[in-house]
């Protein structure tokens, strides 16, 4: 729009002004002209009025003089004074002495500084008196003294009426040739620089200029049409450009046999993937797979039936593992490299492997022939084994090396350490699958205080495992474990269970609290989960608006049509429903219009360094003013100091937890604490 409006300021506004300037000089010049014409007319009319005067009275002025009677020259003077215009009139003997005469004050006016100078402030006009056939004997004197100021103002009411209808017919003239002029050229040269913004370089033939209606034989026709031609012939001369290059490129970077990149192309490929791990502080995971005894299958089935094979392999490989988080290249002979990004860890590279192994493991069949084939990989990760591209590529093909040594058809990881870490990862998923039923989990609650009135309204439930052997296990750890093998939906339950069980025994105890529990992304997956939380409600007797539940932002990005129903229909039972660790996901208001929230939690890693770090404190006022500007109660996790919580009540934040309050506590000890609270409050108010 910028481009556009440049060239409205450069051509049409130009001609707005220039048009407008020009029809009002000329408006000015004529409506002068005009003025000044009728300004000599007016002193014409003025002269001509006092001898019409002065002839009509003539006569009885003389025989006043003549007769000496001045009765009958002061009727004739005041005669004249039934005239607007007369300021003196005076009969007069020939020695200058009045026989009759009267004056009044010239009118006032606020324009007779500028009338004044055009048509004077009198006009004198004299006569002499004497009678027909004595021409040489004056008798006397008529002398008129005319006030121009009634001539004057209708002359300038008229002047006024000039000038403004002259102005407004030469705007209006202006106006009506500059629409003229915006029709038939600036408004097609808007369109036609639309038109040409919407060309892409790259691809300039794909939209060319579209030619406004009523032009197609004039010249910006003829214009449009030439550039038109331009385009094309510039567009047909890239694409030859471009398949030339392509077909260079293609021959100097990719495999011939199977069109994969090739081992130049790939370190290139590499190295952007390892600077983009290190930048988002994730691990990659390099798989280096070689096809067992491919060169026995070479001697029994032929070389063709070996390519074939090969394009297979990379068809499959191809396939399988689609999308941005894989990058495949040939490195030559029977290996192939596979780069996967964005791993939390060597866990997720395992499953990976174990899928290439199977695919790749199924019977192929080449002209009659059924081939059966395996493969043994080699895997490297970064940053564990090492942060450069060469080395890590080196360091998974000698991994395959050594593990072709040892058997086919398996994987082992460059670094043995590795494997063991797999291997007691799996042992925590054996311990956790058991946890539940050995009642190693238990509850412990954390209070949530409310900033304005300083009393807990609630408490958040955490769950945590007392492993027989390993001790306390953080939920940081187990959890995840648990989302992946399916056993949260279980825990959830078990959790969701004795917090309600909880909430109902302090109610009977004269402590009604609301009572937070997080709601996992598997748990919200299932399909009876609205009816496993109602049920469990109605169970222990709890009003639906005693419970919150807490959901990640990631925990329903997977499928947020059926997320936000099972939401809704929670809402709607009278649960609240809180987004845990606000500002860490997505943050996206399209969900959050969506959703039926009622509270946003501030994650605690933005409270940890509030007033200390500008970025989190700026983050954590744009989350505040985002609950208030949607009317959400925004909840901080992680308080832990006087400060922090005096800067968030300031702030607009309602509620908030932490360590500054008090660290998760077990039942008794949370009814201890809440008691003591409560107590201090009621001696501060007294």
């Amino acid at each position: 729009m910028q481009n556009s409006y440049e060239v409205e300021h450069r051509l049409g506004y130009r001609v707005l002004r220039w048009v407008l300037a020009v029809a009002l000089i000329s408006g000015v010049v004529v409506s002068t002209i005009q003025v000044i014409l009728d300004a000599g007319r007016v002193s014409k009319s003025l002269d001509e009025q006092a001898r019409q005067t002065m002839a009509l009275v003539r006569d009885a002025s003389t025989q006043a003089v003549f007769s000496i009677d001045a009765d009958l020259a002061q009727q004739v003077v005041d005669g004249l004074f039934a005239q607007e215009a007369i300021h003196i009139a005076r009969i007069t003997h020939p020695d200058g002495e009045p026989l009759g005469s009267r004056e009044r004050p010239l009118q006032e006016s606020p324009f007779r500084q500028i009338t004044d100078p055009i048509f004077e402030s009198e006009r004198y006009y004299r006569e002499e008196l004497s009678r027909s056939g004595s021409a040489n004997n004056i008798y006397g004197y008529l002398e008129l003294r005319y006030d121009t100021g009634p001539a004057a103002r209708t002359w300038l009411e008229r002047a006024s009426v000039t000038f403004a209808s002259g102005i407004a017919i030469a705007v209006i003239l202006g106006m009506v040739l500059f629409v003229v002029f915006h029709l038939l050229l600036t408004r097609p040269l808007l369109r036609i620089v639309e038109s040409v913004k919407q060309v892409d370089p790259d691809h300039p033939d794909d939209n060319l200029i579209h030619l406004p209606h009523g032009h197609q034989r004039d010249e910006l026709g003829l214009w449009v049409n030439a550039t038109n031609n331009l385009l094309v012939a510039i567009g047909d001369s890239q694409t030859r450009h471009r398949e030339a290059e392509d077909r260079v490129t293609r021959l100097a970077r990719y495999d011939q046999l199977t069109g994969l990149p090739s081992r130049d192309t790939f370190m290139e490929l590499l190295q952007a993937d390892l600077e983009d791990a290190h930048e988002a502080k994730t691990v990659l995971s390099l798989v280096c797979c070689g096809i067992d005894d491919f060169k026995s299958i070479n001697e029994q089935c032929g070389f063709r039936t070996g390519d074939m094979i090969l394009q297979t392999v990379a068809d499959r490989l191809t396939q399988n593992l689609s999308g941005t988080r894989f990058t495949i290249a040939r490195l030559g002979s029977d290996q192939f490299v596979i780069v996967e990004k964005g791993l939390r860890d060597g866990f997720q590279a395992a499953d990976t492997a174990d899928r290439i192994l199977a695919f790749l493991g199924s019977p192929m069949i080449f002209e009659d022939q059924i081939v059966t084939m395996t493969a043994t990989l080699g895997i490297a990760l970064y940053p564990n084994d090492t942060e450069k591209a060469d080395r890590l590529l080196q360091s998974a093909e000698q991994t395959m090396a050594l593990a072709k040594e040892s058997g086919h058809n398996y994987f082992q990881f460059y670094v043995a350490s590795v494997d063991q870490e797999i291997r007691e990862r799996k042992q925590l998923e054996k311990d956790l699958s058991v946890a539940l039923h050995n009642h190693q989990f238990h509850l412990v609650y954390q209070p949530q205080v409310n900033l304005e009135t300083h009393r807990i309204i609630g408490a958040e439930a955490l769950i945590r495992w007392e492993h027989p052997e390993k001790g306390l296990i953080p939920p940081d750890e187990f959890i995840p474990v648990s989302e992946m093998n399916g056993s949260i939906v279980e825990i959830g339950q078990w959790v969701l269970d004795q917090a309600c069980w909880q909430a109902a025994r302090w109610a009977s105890n004269g402590m009604p609290l609301r009572i937070a529990v997080n709601l996992s992304a598997v748990q919200l997956r299932q399909d009876t989960i609205v009816d496993d939380i109602l049920d469990t409600l109605k169970r222990h007797h709890i009003p639906a608006g005693r419970l919150e539940l807490e959901v990640t932002e990631t925990s329903f990005m997977t499928n947020l049509e059926e997320a936000v129903d099972k939401l809704k229909r929670l809402h709607k039972a009278g649960i609240s429903i809180a987004v845990d660790d606000f500002g860490t996901g997505y943050s996206s208001l399209t969900y959050l219009k969506r959703m039926p929230v009622q509270h946003l939690k501030i994650d605690k890693q933005f409270i940890r360094d509030l007033l200390v770090n500008e970025e989190d404190t700026r983050i954590a006022n744009t989350i505040i003013d985002l609950g208030k500007s949607l009317n959400l109660t925004v909840v901080a996790e992680g308080v832990e100091t006087a400060e922090q919580e005096y800067y968030l009540a300031q702030r607009g934040c309602k509620l908030a937890q932490g360590y500054f309050f008090s660290k998760p506590l077990k039942p008794h000890e949370f009814e201890i604490f809440v008691a003591g609270f409560h107590s201090k409050i009621v001696e501060n108010n007294a």
